[in-house]
């Protein structure tokens, strides 16, 4: 997605709140038991996007404070949100001009078969500088590069935009030939440019909202991107690459058609080729897992409607903090996704809508806005690691849980209150020997007033943990690793 469309991603409804003189005093305390033997998706991380330029807000910025200030808001798993997944977008213009994202082969060679052209910039529209901090400084290892299209020559309208197909997928008779191979060269030579850099690729897609048609992007149906994936699959081979990155697709519009597409992916074969399905829910969501064993990204999520705000609750509008604490709980529990990516982290005011998590002036003083939703994705991300094995949950009154347990063997339990009034709660592990080793814990909370600021928590002698969790809040709870016993 680049600009706002009549769609608002991933809004959950609310009931209506209580009025607050009906305000209810805490409850008793109500168990939350997480069983540990009962096990579900693995989780990839959660990220945002720096495409079409966005990343230029950071890369550019001359005052390094203000610069390593943003960076640590979107990577610190201390004092930020610690997001764990990068998504950059693989540029197909010929420019750099407004928000271009350019290509580094901007010149048709001759044909398919020609030898390709590339004119590799080193800063991939600023890509390239946010990447390398976020894996050298902070230690993310999930990178994204995503193509929203071809460059021009290679499609059936010889345009990087409004729509057109790559050139030789079924369907197509393009007298330029077919560009399959040399597109699918193209994005390994682009994974080969990051790794010269010092920052592996993982994560590698083709496509973007293939069913919509604006002012950019590349079409494709099911049968077309499982003939491409089949080509660029081997080419991955060849290049001794595919241990290394894996294929996502196809960062559909809405669920709906990403399903339609997965479907015909599977009835050619290409399924296992694939190592992460994307989506986004502009055009529809679902509450339900996708039918299938490779892991689901929601890659793309925002409000591209409301105007911008920073509040955390103020009603349950759709670009407030709690309804994205809600939102991702909605897609890691229902949904069983193993990614969730909100649209840009950074971008400049205008249009001064919620697509981005920070709002940042382009000239100095550089002011910066954070939102809340920012804070909303820190409760998830600084806690649940790549890695993590999401684990059962239940009980608990007035609030809504789910767990996780980390690759280093420490427990995030997240719990959100369903309303206006504060919540204590027990936390108590089964299934495994936390319960019988854990002596301490740390919780979390972001709400009106607090941006994952650490909040008290006890624990008993059984390892039970208790705690309060505010009105209309997000809470994690973390338990450490057991304890090695001394040698």
């Amino acid at each position: 997605m680049k600009t706002p469309a009549f769609a608002v991603a991933g809004v959950l409804p609310f009931a209506t709140a209580l009025p607050s003189w009906l305000d209810l005093a805490p409850r008793q305390a109500s168990t939350i038991t997480v069983d540990l033997t009962k096990t579900y998706q693995t989780m990839d991380g959660f990220g945002c996007s720096f495409a079409f330029q966005r990343a230029n807000l950071i890369t550019n910025m001359s005052d390094k404070t203000k610069q390593r200030y943003l960076l640590d808001l979107l990577f610190n798993t201390t004092s930020g949100a610690g997001l764990s997944i990068v998504r950059n977008g693989i540029g197909s213009s010929p420019d750099s001009s407004s928000d271009h994202m350019n290509t580094f082969a901007p010149k048709n060679p001759g044909g398919p078969k020609a030898a390709p052209q590339y004119t590799w910039d080193g800063k991939d529209s600023g890509q390239l500088f946010v990447s390398q901090e976020a894996y050298n400084t902070y230690g993310v290892r999930q990178i994204y590069g995503d193509a929203w299209s071809a460059p021009g020559y290679m499609k059936t309208n010889n345009n990087e935009n409004n729509g057109g197909t790559l050139c030789g997928v079924p369907g197509t008779n393009c007298q330029s030939g077919d560009w399959r191979q040399a597109y699918a060269d193209y994005l390994v030579q682009y994974v080969k440019y990051y790794g010269e850099a010092g920052v592996p690729v993982t994560r590698i897609g083709f496509l973007n909202e293939p069913e919509f048609s604006p002012g950019y992007g590349m079409n494709s149906n099911g049968a077309q991107a499982a003939d491409f994936i089949k080509i660029f699959y081997a080419t991955l081979q060849a290049a001794n690459l595919s241990s290394q990155v894996g294929i996502g697709c196809c960062e559909s519009e809405g669920w709906g058609n990403q399903v339609n597409m997965l479907n015909a992916i599977k009835s050619a074969g290409a399924e296992s080729m694939l190592a992460t399905v994307t989506s986004h829910t502009y055009t529809g969501g679902s509450n339900s897992p996708m039918n299938t064993k490779v892991p689901v990204w929601l890659s793309e999520q925002c409000d591209l409607n409301g105007g911008w705000t920073t509040a955390w609750y103020s009603g349950g509008g759709a670009g407030e903090g709690y309804t994205w604490a809600n939102n991702i709980y909605n897609a890691v529990t229902a949904t069983q996704v193993s990614g969730y990516l909100y649209w840009e982290g950074v971008q400049w005011p205008s249009p001064n809508t919620n697509e981005k998590m920070i709002k940042v002036d382009q000239q100095l003083p550089y002011n910066i806005e954070v939102s809340k939703r920012l804070w909303a994705f820190a409760n998830w991300s600084r806690f649940v690691r790549p890695g993590a094995v999401r684990v059962a949950t239940s009980g608990g009154s007035g609030v809504k849980s789910t767990a996780f347990k980390n690759v280093d063997g420490s427990i995030a339990v997240v719990v959100i209150s369903t309303g206006g009034s504060a919540s204590n709660v027990s936390v108590k592990v089964s299934g495994g020997t936390a319960t019988a080793t854990a002596t301490k814990a740390t919780a979390w909370v972001t709400d009106a007033s607090h941006d994952c600021a650490e909040t008290t928590v006890t624990v008993a002698a059984d390892g039970t943990l208790a705690g309060t969790v505010a009105a209309r809040s997000i809470t994690t709870y973390l338990i450490p690793a057991p304890e090695a016993p001394p040698v």
